[in-house]
C-alpha cells in the first residue's frame, strides 16, 4: 500500500506521538485510504481532542468521503467542537494544497454522521422503526419520565403499599438501567450493586417487566432502550452489514466511558476493526456507576487480529512537572493499566501541598485564605477550583465563602431540563408528537384546575377510544373545575397535532403553548420572572432545529444547563469561584484546585471498600482530580470530622485515616504542612489569697 500523500504541513504542530496516531493508514492500490483497528491511549492534558479532530481531517484530506466518516462522542458539544476544529484543519490543508476553495471536498455540516450514541441511535432507529416494530414516531423521555412510568408500575403492582420498605422509582429505574447497560442478571445487580433490595428480586422483575410494557403500549423509548434497540438491530448480519457498508471510518470519542452494549455495537459495525479509531485513557475512566466499564478500553488491543495499533500520548500541556510526578506515582500502583509516564512541556512549578487541618472548618479557613492569597498575586477567582468526592463536602466551605463575600458556582446541580416548568412545556409538545405517549398527556392533563390521575387516566382512555386523535377531545366531559379551560386546551392540541403543525414552520408552537401555558404557570409556581427567563431560553434554542422530532429529541438527549440551576448567579459579579464534583470536573482545567477531604473513606469512598475493582475506580478518581491543575495543587486532608449528633459531655467527631493512596513515597513528592490555630501557651500564677470557699457544703444545700 502506498503511503497518502500530505499535501501541506498541516500536520506539523503535532508532536511524533499525536502525528502518529493521526496519519495511521494508507492509500491502498485503488488510491482508498485503509487503516487497520487503532487504539490512542491519551493521557491527561495530552491534546487528546487535537488529535482525535487531525485524524478525521487527515482522513478527509486523503480522500475518504465525509458522509462516510461516524464520529461517536459522548456530549452533543464535543461532536459540535470537533465539526468546528476539523472544518478549520481541512480549509488550512486545501489552502496548503493550493486549493482555492475547500467546499467541493466539506459538505454542509462537515460530518452529517457526527453526535452522540444515543443521538445516532435516535436516527437509525427511526429509519428502521418497522423493522424493529416501531411507530417511526416514537417519543425519547428523559430519566425523570422514566421515573414516573416506574412509579406509575409500582403503584399499579400494589408495591408501593408493602409492609416493608420497598425501593424507590429512582432506586428502581437505576437498577434497571444497570442490569441493561452491563449485560447482568438481575440477580448478580442486586447483590453486587444493590444488596439491599436483594430481597424484592421477583417483585423488581414484575416491575421491570410492567415498565416495558408501558412503554411499548406507549411508543416511548428511554436512554437505555435507544442502545438496545440499535444493538438488537445490528445483531442481524443483514442489518449490520448494510450500516457498517455505510462507513468506511468509525471513530470514538472516550471510549474509557463506553459500557458492554456501546462495545457490542462497535463490534457490530465493524468485526474486523477496518477502520475504526478508539482514543481514550483507562486512568480516567471513573463512570462505573452507569455502567462504564474500563475492561473495554483495556481489551481493545487484543480482541483483533492482528492487534490493534496502539499509539500512547505522554507528552502533557496542561500541568507542572512536579503535579505530574504525584499523579505518576499514584496511578502507578494500578494493579492493570497501559503504562505511561506524563511529562510537562511548563517549566518550573512547585511541588503540590499535602494539607493537614484540623477539622472542616479549618479546611474551610484554609482553601479560602488560599484562593484570596492567590486573587492577590493576579489569579482571577474563576481560574481556581475546589474539588470533592461528593457535592455535600463543600457545605461548610460555602457558608464560608458566603460569609467572605466571594461568589461561587458549583457544578452538579440541577439539569435545565429537570425544571418543571420546562417539563410542563416540552410535555405539551411531545403528546401533540405522539399522542400515545401516556406520561406526557398526563404531565399536561393535570395542568388544568381540577384534573388529578383519575381524572386524566379517564381522558386518556377516552382518546385511545377515539384512536388518538385530538378532535375526540371536545367530546369529553373533564371536571367542573377546568370546564371553562377545556375549549382553548382541545384548540391548542388540534393545532399542534398533525405532519404539517410538525414540520413546516414549527418554532412558533411555542409561542402558541407559552401563552397558552402562562395562567397556569403564575398559578403553579412561585419564582415568576426566573422560570419565564427560562422559557424564553428555551423558544431561543427551538431556533436550530428544523422539525419538532429533532428537536424533542436531541433536547432531550443532550439537554443545555441553565443558569437558574447553579449555586449562585455568577453573572453578577465579575469574577467567580468554581467548586465541582471531581467527576463534574472531567476535561476541566484550572490554574489552581483544592481537593477536600483527601481521607479513606472518601478517597477511596467507604462505599468502594471491599471490592478491589472499585478501590482501582476510587484511584483513578483521585487521579482525574489531581490532573486538573496547571500550576498549583493542595490535597486537603482533615484531622477529624465532627458528627451531628450533640453528647452531654461535649462534642463527638470521629479521626480521619490518612487515604491509602498516600503512601510514604506519594508524600514525598508534595510538601506538607498543617493548617491550624496553635494555642498560645500562657503561664498562671496561684493567688496569694488565703481565703477558702467550701463548695462541697453549698453542693450538699443544694438537695
Amino acid at each position: 500500500m502506498q503511503a497518502a500523500k500530505r499535501p501541506g504541513n498541516y500536520l506539523d504542530m503535532l508532536n511524533p506521538e499525536q502525528r502518529q496516531a493521526a496519519e495511521y493508514g494508507a492509500l491502498d492500490p485503488a488510491r482508498q485510504f485503509r487503516a487497520g483497528p487503532l487504539l490512542v491511549i491519551a493521557g491527561a492534558g495530552t491534546g487528546k481532542t487535537m488529535t482525535l479532530a487531525h485524524r478525521v481531517a487527515h482522513l478527509i484530506v486523503a480522500g475518504v468521503n465525509p458522509e462516510r466518516i461516524l464520529l461517536l462522542t459522548f456530549t452533543r458539544r464535543a461532536a459540535q467542537e470537533m465539526i468546528r476544529r476539523v472544518d478549520a484543519i481541512v480549509r488550512q490543508a486545501m489552502a496548503l494544497n493550493g486549493a482555492r476553495n475547500a467546499a467541493t471536498v466539506l459538505p454542509a455540516g462537515v460530518l452529517p454522521w457526527s453526535g452522540t450514541f444515543h443521538a445516532v441511535a435516535n436516527r437509525l432507529l427511526r429509519r428502521y422503526a418497522n423493522n424493529l416494530g416501531l411507530d417511526p414516531g416514537f417519543s425519547i423521555i428523559d430519566r425523570g419520565d422514566a421515573a414516573d412510568i416506574i412509579d406509575v408500575a409500582r403503584h399499579s403492582l400494589g408495591l408501593s403499599k408493602k409492609l416493608q420498605r420497598f425501593p424507590k422509582k429512582d432506586t428502581c429505574l437505576a437498577i434497571y438501567s444497570r442490569c441493561v447497560n452491563s449485560q447482568q442478571a438481575l440477580p448478580d445487580v442486586l447483590q453486587e450493586t444493590f444488596p439491599w433490595c436483594a430481597d424484592w428480586e421477583s417483585e423488581l422483575r414484575d416491575l421491570f417487566r410492567a415498565y416495558v410494557t408501558r412503554k411499548q403500549q406507549s411508543q416511548a423509548l428511554d436512554y437505555d432502550d435507544l442502545l438496545l434497540y440499535w444493538n438488537h438491530l445490528l445483531a442481524e448480519p443483514e442489518f449490520a452489514g448494510e450500516i457498517g457498508s455505510w462507513f468506511d471510518h468509525v471513530l470514538v470519542d472516550e471510549y474509557q466511558d463506553t459500557n458492554l452494549v456501546q462495545a457490542e455495537i462497535l463490534r457490530a459495525l465493524k468485526p474486523q476493526g477496518d477502520g475504526v479509531t478508539v482514543v481514550g485513557d483507562d486512568a480516567q475512566s471513573i463512570y462505573s456507576f452507569r455502567a462504564a466499564e474500563v475492561e473495554n478500553i483495556l481489551g481493545f488491543a487484543g480482541q483483533f487480529s492482528p492487534a490493534a495499533k496502539v499509539v500512547s500520548l505522554q507528552q502533557n500541556y496542561r500541568s507542572t512537572q512536579p503535579i505530574l510526578d504525584t499523579a505518576n506515582l499514584l496511578i502507578a500502583e494500578s494493579e492493570r493499566q497501559y503504562q505511561k509516564q506524563l511529562r510537562s512541556t511548563r517549566k518550573g512549578g512547585a511541588r503540590p501541598q499535602y494539607v493537614t487541618v484540623e477539622d472542616s472548618d479549618a479546611e474551610a479557613e484554609y482553601v479560602v485564605e488560599s484562593i484570596l492569597g492567590n486573587r492577590e498575586t493576579g489569579m482571577r477567582l474563576m481560574d481556581q477550583a475546589v474539588l470533592f468526592r461528593g457535592s455535600h463536602h463543600s457545605d461548610r466551605l460555602e457558608l464560608e465563602l458566603v460569609r467572605r463575600n466571594i461568589p461561587y458556582v458549583k457544578y452538579g446541580g440541577l439539569k435545565f431540563l429537570e425544571a418543571g416548568h420546562v417539563k410542563d412545556v416540552l410535555a405539551v409538545l411531545k403528546w401533540a408528537e405522539n399522542p400515545k405517549n401516556e406520561i406526557a398527556a398526563f404531565r399536561v392533563l393535570k395542568l388544568l384546575p381540577g384534573v388529578g390521575p383519575s381524572a386524566a387516566s379517564r381522558c386518556f382512555g377516552h382518546l385511545a377510544v377515539g384512536e388518538f386523535r385530538f378532535s375526540s377531545l371536545r367530546e369529553f366531559r373533564p371536571p367542573a373545575a377546568a370546564l371553562t379551560d377545556w375549549p382553548a386546551f382541545c384548540t391548542l392540541l388540534q393545532s399542534l397535532s398533525g405532519e404539517a403543525a410538525a414540520n413546516e414552520s414549527w418554532q412558533p408552537q411555542l409561542g402558541q403553548v407559552r401563552r397558552w401555558y402562562q395562567p397556569h404557570l403564575e398559578r403553579i409556581y412561585d419564582g415568576l420572572d426566573t422560570r419565564q427567563a427560562d422559557l424564553e431560553q428555551l423558544e431561543q434554542i427551538s431556533g436550530r432545529y428544523p422539525t419538532r422530532e429533532r428537536f424533542l429529541s436531541e433536547l432531550t438527549l443532550d439537554p443545555p444547563s441553565a443558569a437558574g440551576d447553579l449555586a449562585g448567579d455568577p453573572l453578577l459579579d465579575e469574577d467567580y469561584l468554581v467548586l465541582s464534583t471531581v467527576h463534574s470536573a472531567k476535561g476541566q482545567e484550572w490554574e489552581a484546585v483544592f481537593l477536600l477531604n483527601v481521607s479513606d473513606g472518601n478517597f477511596p469512598s467507604e462505599f468502594a471498600t471491599g471490592k478491589p475493582h472499585m478501590i482501582e475506580e476510587e484511584r483513578r478518581l483521585l487521579y482525574v482530580a489531581m490532573t486538573r491543575a496547571k500550576q498549583s495543587l493542595s490535597l486537603i486532608a482533615p484531622l477529624k470530622y465532627h458528627v451531628t449528633q450533640q453528647r452531654k459531655d461535649g462534642d463527638k467527631h470521629v479521626y480521619g485515616a490518612r487515604s491509602r493512596f498516600v503512601t510514604d513515597r506519594l508524600l514525598e513528592s508534595m510538601q506538607r504542612q498543617y493548617h491550624g490555630r496553635v494555642d498560645s501557651v500562657s503561664v498562671w500564677h496561684s493567688s496569694r489569697s488565703d481565703k477558702r470557699i467550701d463548695v462541697a457544703a453549698r453542693m450538699r444545700e443544694m438537695w
